[in-house]
């Protein structure tokens, strides 16, 4: 799943959820997706793999995303939500593909500096906060609109004080090193 981030020239666009730690790696244009990713991140793949591969064949199937999901709390998952996943994949879904829609997805962010850059650009004064309001609502109505949900989505792993300013040189490192609670 993607999600939209601004560019360094103030643009809005889609960017990967997550970013790689050796994003350098994930730059490089090679066959082999496992030279795109550290043994440890490989092993990280594999565990989730394992866990979504609920019948232990090898290949995630819709079965196993329902099943997955049913694990997560959410029950009623569309067969076409299911279909559009699988159909990333173009064909079955072993171990292999699924650590290149991986490194599809986290070759797409783009690096911390860049990103707090463009975060700059709505803090004339360098406090290091925008808004939280301010950027929702030019989150929804400039360039690459946003919808209501992303931007919650957005929002949920974003640092926001209590008086609703965004943390953004947290948020970036956020976006482009993954978000320390979710990991642990």
């Amino acid at each position: 799943m993607s999600r939209k981030i601004i560019d360094f020239d103030g643009r809005l666009t889609r960017q990967s959820k997550k970013a790689s730690n050796k994003r350098q790696r994930g730059q490089k244009s090679c066959s082999n997706v496992f030279s795109m990713f550290e043994q440890s991140q490989i092993q990280e793949f594999k565990e989730a793999f394992g866990c979504i591969d609920q019948d232990r064949d090898g290949v995630i199937k819709k079965q196993d995303l329902k099943e997955t999901y049913a694990q997560l709390g959410k029950l009623n998952v569309k067969d076409e939500e299911l279909d559009e996943m699988l159909n990333e994949g173009k064909g079955p879904i072993n171990f292999t593909v699924f650590l290149s829609l991986f490194g599809e997805k986290l070759n797409g962010t783009d690096p911390e500096d860049t990103i707090l850059a463009a975060f700059k650009l709505f803090d004339p004064n360098g406090t290091g906060f925008v808004n939280k309001d301010e950027f929702r609502r030019l989150l929804m109505n400039q360039a690459d609109k946003f919808t209501a949900e992303e931007v919650d989505q957005a929002f949920a792993v974003a640092p926001i004080d209590p008086t609703g300013n965004i943390d953004y040189k947290s948020l970036c490192y956020i976006i482009t090193h993954g978000d320390e609670k979710e990991e642990s």
